[in-house]
């Protein structure tokens, strides 16, 4: 029983809503548009869900190995740093998520674009970009996330990729002014990050992982935190006026609240373990913030 707790523990489940958050955007869009296909937001959200569990484990792997997870680390503790799950069943697990998400990804794939095969093949290799990139941010020589490019891989994965990739699966079609929604994903997404980057900033210095967190310093990360809150919304204000769907921002603003109070407490709070529960608020916002763009689609 302890070990089944261990390994649910391990699929880190408070970071499956943002993952899904960006599956939804997608489906959302593509919704707005009317070519919403209940089988694709199925797929890609069950292929979402291996990819995000997928580089969790990789990320508790790769940061065992380096001596990042150590006792000087701040927020929930591993489980191969607890001694609760071996280097060698982690691994086991990565193998297997990877093959999961293999499997899903194809399904998805089969039936989003049927017989076009070119399209599959541009999506496969997509989705090997993604199996990869989940795996090195923390694992393997030289992962990219101990060099400060975490922010990038968050803002092309949970935005861009994400958002346009999964209205693309939708509509078979590509529409420019999507990168803005998918660009909003990306950046409240990055903020994330690096909130989670600024609670384990002295750990993570300690431990040789540059953040860019820990390359900016503690001060210029809360600003940078705000930037990317107040950048995503402009952007899909931007998004609502030139696509003419105005409305879309009202049920959305119920929401805003919570960003301005995510920024406001990241600025107050001066313990780092209190910015765990920040964390979680923000994560569930970006939900919330999806979920109410949705309600345009029912009245």
């Amino acid at each position: 029983m302890k070990n089944i707790k261990a390994w649910v523990v391990s699929l880190r489940l408070r970071t499956l809503p943002l993952a899904l958050s960006t599956i939804l955007m997608g489906s959302i869009v593509a919704a707005w548009d009317g070519a919403f296909r209940a089988e694709v937001l199925l797929w890609a959200a069950l292929t979402t869900l291996f990819l995000q569990i997928l580089s969790n484990m990789a990320n508790d792997y790769g940061d065992a190995l380096s001596g990042a997870d150590n006792e000087t680390r701040v927020g929930p503790q591993r489980m191969i740093q607890s001694g609760a799950i071996s280097l060698g069943q982690m691994k086991k697990a990565i193998i297997v998520l990877v093959a999961l998400a293999l499997i899903s990804g194809l399904t998805l794939l089969a039936k989003a674009f049927d017989t076009e095969y070119w399209k599959l093949l541009a999506f496969f290799l997509l989705g090997l970009a993604a199996i990869a990139a989940a795996i090195r941010y923390t694992a393997g020589k030289n992962p990219y996330g101990y060099r400060g490019l975490g922010d990038i891989y968050v803002f092309l994965f949970f935005g861009i990729v994400g958002v346009a990739g999964s209205y693309f699966l939708h509509t078979n079609a590509w529409q420019w002014e999507v990168l803005l929604p998918a660009s909003t994903l990306g950046l409240f997404s990055t903020g994330v990050l690096n909130l989670n980057n600024i609670r384990d900033i002295e750990s993570d210095r300690k431990s040789g992982k540059i953040t860019m967190v820990v390359r900016m310093g503690r001060n210029k990360a809360l600003w940078y935190h705000a930037a990317l809150l107040a950048d995503g919304w402009l952007l899909f204000l931007i998004y609502a006026i030139l696509t003419s769907r105005t409305m879309l921002l009202w049920p959305s603003l119920l929401a805003l609240p919570l960003f301005i109070r995510n920024i406001v407490r990241s600025f107050k709070t001066r313990e780092p373990s209190k910015l765990d529960g920040e964390l979680r608020n923000l994560s569930l916002s970006i939900l919330l913030f999806v979920v109410l763009n949705a309600v345009v689609l029912i009245f």
